[in-house]
């Protein structure tokens, strides 16, 4: 065996699990240990850390990413249990330099301060779209309830919603 070859599977421990998957439209392979979540191998594998790490047991949504169509908390999966899925993080929602239209809606309604919980609210506010299931204000104010903005922004996010879900400007 070549050094080169050598050295590329010391990286690997025992016990790693190879896990496939296409986040943001690109071909990626994670080698992680399998008790590993789906947030820690896209933050500290694949250098995507617009995912954030909030409170690690699913309660504030943070960490919602889109995974085939489905809004989920990337800190309760497991990265093995999602091999062979589509992932969308909230760097691969623009397309290019041209806004989403719930980015868009974000800036228009003034729906973040502090900005922490945004990428797990656009991600969010993408999948509630694309489910279809919220039609009035109520709905999507109780479908977004699992992510939470301390900093108060939750008016400008439901309105930044029903604007696109109005406009239809979504995908």
């Amino acid at each position: 065996m070549m050094r080169s070859e050598t050295q590329n599977l010391n990286h690997l421990k025992q016990g790693d699990c190879t896990v496939n998957l296409t986040v943001n439209g690109e071909q990626k392979i994670l080698q992680v240990q399998p008790w590993v979540s789906l947030l820690d191998g896209l933050r500290d594998h694949l250098n995507l850390t617009g995912t954030k790490k909030g409170c690690d047991h699913g309660q504030c949504g943070a960490c919602t990413i889109i995974c085939d169509d489905k809004r989920i908390l990337s800190c309760l999966t497991l990265a093995v249990m999602k091999n062979g899925s589509e992932i969308t993080t909230v760097e691969g929602i623009a397309h290019g330099n041209e806004l989403h239209p719930i980015q868009q809606a974000f800036i228009d309604h003034d729906a973040f301060q502090c900005g922490y919980c945004t990428p797990g609210q656009l991600c969010s506010a993408i999948g509630l779209i694309k489910e279809g299931k919220a039609q009035t204000r109520e709905e999507v104010k109780e479908l977004m309830s699992g992510n939470l903005c301390r900093c108060g922004a939750n008016i400008g996010i439901i309105d930044a919603i029903m604007e696109v879900k109005a406009g239809g400007g979504h995908e």
